[in-house]
């Protein structure tokens, strides 16, 4: 299989992250694609290349452009502020105020933030421009007939709107990939969110399509990020009814019932019956992620990719989550080995 990836991802290494009350290392930090690109070479998956360059077009065709000039000259407007620590937003829009978008860097912030653990530093933009267009480069490889790739993208980007950061996320590329797809004569797309926390970005994007069907197994939002959506009855909106399914499960959910769900999951992308399949594989799923509460095993990441790969269809992997960092490599190539050897 072959994997895209660039190393202008640590660009992207920011030092604080609000977590607990305090500012604590990122949990998502360079180090994981370490880890995954060690994997990758020890169990042989396939040859590794650089990104191609496709420009904000296909960006902007998922994201409002204000908010992607936003993402450029935010830390230069911060640093012309003279403020001294990473940009951390600190005020919001909130029930019944204006929604207008401040000139001053600090209301901007707010204004573009769904939350405030997602510090902005020094080459935030540019990691996540290049992880981008990794995205679109194994998407470009499908298109052009492959069975499947893998976009080793950092940072992730389930978490984004159109106009939305937060969650470690900038760029949504997952959407970014399945929007190429349809640009270039797919009729339907399905992106399927295997993720521990709910694709939420992903999912305000497509509510309202039908030519996109987005499923995300995720934990309940009751009891974890980003707890405002990904509950079972938000089923789509306008022509998109019946195209979103979300899949909220509780704390210390094992393999065993996560993977009815994954089944079940399948079941309706084959009744679809999808051009290409698009999974936002985050890998915090496993049970000794610090941030994330269900069990699943190594073994389970192998197990789960014969799964996907019983689909039949052409299948773009891009990457997302995973903070037990010594073990994302293992767990992460399990998927890919698991679907190529099925």
């Amino acid at each position: 299989m072959l994997t895209v990836y660039s190393p202008d991802h640590k660009l992207r290494n920011a030092r604080t992250e609000l977590y607990g009350g305090e500012l604590v290392p990122p949990f998502e930090c360079p180090e994981r694609m370490d880890y995954i690109l060690e994997r990758i070479g020890q169990v042989g998956l396939g040859e590794v290349i650089g990104p191609e360059e496709f420009g904000l077009r296909p960006i902007h065709r998922i994201h409002d452009p204000a908010y992607i000039e936003f993402l450029q000259d935010c830390w230069q407007e911060w640093e012309k502020e003279g403020f001294q620590g990473e940009a951390i937003p600190t005020v919001f829009p909130s029930r019944g105020m204006q929604h207008r978008i401040p000139d001053f860097i600090e209301g901007k912030m707010g204004y573009y933030a769904m939350a405030m653990e997602t510090s902005i530093s020094d080459g935030t933009w540019e990691a996540a421009r290049a992880s981008a267009d990794v995205a679109l480069t194994a998407q470009s490889r499908i298109a052009q007939g492959a069975e499947s790739a893998f976009a080793l993208c950092r940072p992730p980007g389930h978490h984004s709107a159109s106009d939305l950061y937060g969650g470690y996320c900038f760029i949504n590329n997952a959407a970014v990939a399945v929007q190429a797809f349809l640009d270039q004569g797919a009729v339907r797309v399905a992106l399927l969110d295997v993720d521990f926390h709910h694709g939420n970005g992903s999912q305000a994007i497509f509510y309202g399509r039908p030519d996109v069907m987005f499923l995300s197994l995720h934990g309940d939002p009751r009891h974890a990020f980003p707890h405002f959506l990904g509950y079972a009855d938000e089923t789509g909106e306008g022509a998109g009814e019946g195209f979103n399914h979300n899949y909220p499960l509780g704390p210390g959910t094992p393999y065993a019932t996560w993977g009815e769900a994954l089944k079940d999951a399948c079941s309706r992308i084959t009744a679809y019956a999808p051009d290409a399949i698009v999974v936002s594989l985050g890998v915090d799923t496993y049970e000794k992620d610090p941030i994330s509460f269900f069990r699943l095993k190594s073994g389970d990441f192998r197990d789960y990719g014969r799964t996907l790969a019983a689909l039949g269809r052409p299948t773009l992997f891009i990457m997302e989550g995973g903070y037990a960092v010594e073990e994302i490599g293992i767990n992460t190539v399990n998927v890919l080995t698991g679907y190529q050897d099925a």
